[in-house]
């Protein structure tokens, strides 16, 4: 009797066997594929988001020229405007070229790339996460172009302008940039080796702007009217300060693609990014509304709006790495700072139409120190002179390539459009149109 039920046993067992295997074997495949599954939609939610922060990144265009045409009087409008049509044109031209194999390519010196040139790494059969991080770099690139616009608006040549836009993103911001961020793809600069913290560009982009805005405005010297014989300051108002706060407006949501959208990736750390960005816009918009309320005995709109982009700038290099108090206490520096820097800079007698200086440079470098200073894992020595590095090596860099290059374009094709032109207005001498054709501008 046990005899024949073993052996019915056995029978079973091996009738069994193949049903068992094939279920082992159902569950492994299953297994893996929900595990390509989860990693496939998280490789695509990375294109999408780094993507969409780029298309909002391209929006700070529009802001930016909303910002200096409002700045700015009514007869220099085109020009503003072409200006900031044609930097991200032709920066990302140049950009595509040249600057991202400088900026993100293989490197043995930890100075610059060597490859890369032409998106050459996605034709060569590469992975096509390049297209994406190259059209995020590629938006960060105009806009470190764009902010000199309205530091030398009114007044400088069209085509001199061009020149400019194509060098600053085919060598000066990409050069430095590779030394802070090439890691971030194939290449490793010396100062993000060193542990400098720019998470998304108080420095590398801000500041670069900022300081070739500085010497283009050294350059060039102020408008005409500007300053008295005297020495006094003269003020020269916007024509359209709405349209300067539109401007702002449209930036603080570009600032939101800015900031998050650096880390590529469409994770939960972009939550507190969020956060951070705005509130230290917040924090920058009242310090700076305040501050000149204690100085001009009224609050001032264009220190307000210009207090809100000081506090965008100053947040981005430490917006993932600061606490959401830290970013608070950042914006309202910067929009003390900004307020000041503007009226000092006056005072020397640099004409600077929008305060590109004060907001992109000076609060870029604030910015920069306070991600050292402000470090939720820690403040060290060495954090704080490696940030102070970087802020000194980006003014040495960033201010003498552009002092030479406009030097040499002054020298050249000249820089300074002729005093009839300039009062006449850039928008009929640059471009033969008038922004407000029915409408008497001044």
């Amino acid at each position: 009797m046990k005899k024949k039920i073993l052996l019915t046993g056995a029978l079973l067992a091996l009738v069994a066997l193949p049903a068992i295997a094939g279920a082992a074997d159902d569950t492994a495949p299953t297994v893996i594929s929900n595990a390509a599954a989860v990693k496939g939609v998280q490789t695509n939610l990375d294109y999408v988001w780094t993507l969409i922060a780029a298309a909002l990144v391209f929006f700070m265009q529009a802001g930016f020229a909303c910002v200096e045409t409002g700045f700015t009087r009514a007869k220099n409008a085109v020009n503003i405007m072409m200006k900031n049509l044609m930097d991200f044109a032709m920066g990302s031209l140049f950009f595509w070229a040249i600057g991202f194999g400088l900026m993100f390519g293989a490197t043995q010196t930890g100075w610059f790339g060597t490859d890369g040139f032409f998106l050459s790494d996605f034709h060569m059969g590469g992975d096509p996460w390049v297209l994406a991080f190259w059209m995020f770099q590629c938006v960060f690139a105009a806009t470190a172009a764009t902010i000199v616009s309205g530091a030398m608006a009114e007044r400088t040549k069209f085509t001199s302008y061009l020149i400019y836009s194509a060098t600053l993103c085919a060598f000066i911001y990409p050069v430095f940039g590779s030394w802070a961020w090439g890691g971030l793809f194939h290449g490793g600069g010396w100062l993000e080796k060193m542990g400098f913290i720019d998470f998304a560009g108080s420095t590398v982009v801000h500041s670069i702007g900022g300081w070739a805005s500085l010497a283009g405005c050294l350059v060039l010297g102020p408008r005409i009217g500007k300053y008295g014989k005297n020495g006094e300051v003269k003020a020269i108002p916007g024509h359209n300060i709405p349209l300067a706060a539109v401007g702002v407006f449209i930036l603080w949501i570009g600032w939101f693609g800015f900031n998050p959208g650096s880390t590529t990736a469409g994770n939960t750390d972009i939550a507190m990014i969020f956060v951070n960005t705005n509130l230290a816009a917040c924090a920058g918009c009242v310090a700076g509304m305040i501050t000149s309320w204690v100085i001009f005995k009224k609050p001032d709109i264009g220190m307000s709006l210009n207090g809100a982009l000081a506090g965008l700038v100053g947040i981005t290099a430490g917006c993932a790495n600061v606490s959401p108090v830290s970013s608070i206490a950042i914006g309202a520096i910067a929009g003390v700072l900004v307020v000041i820097s503007v009226i000092a800079i006056d005072r020397m007698h640099i004409d600077d139409p929008v305060g590109a200086v004060s907001v992109h440079g000076v609060c870029g470098a604030w910015g920069t120190l306070a991600a050292g200073l402000f470090n939720s894992s820690g403040v060290t020595a060495k954090i704080v002179t490696t940030q102070l590095i970087g802020i000194g090596a980006a003014f040495a860099w960033g201010f003498g390539c552009a002092f030479i290059l406009f030097k040499i374009l002054k020298a050249t094709v000249g820089l300074r459009v002729t005093a009839e032109e300039e009062i006449e207005g850039l928008d009929f001498g640059e471009h033969g149109s008038h922004a407000y054709a029915d409408f008497l501008t001044k």
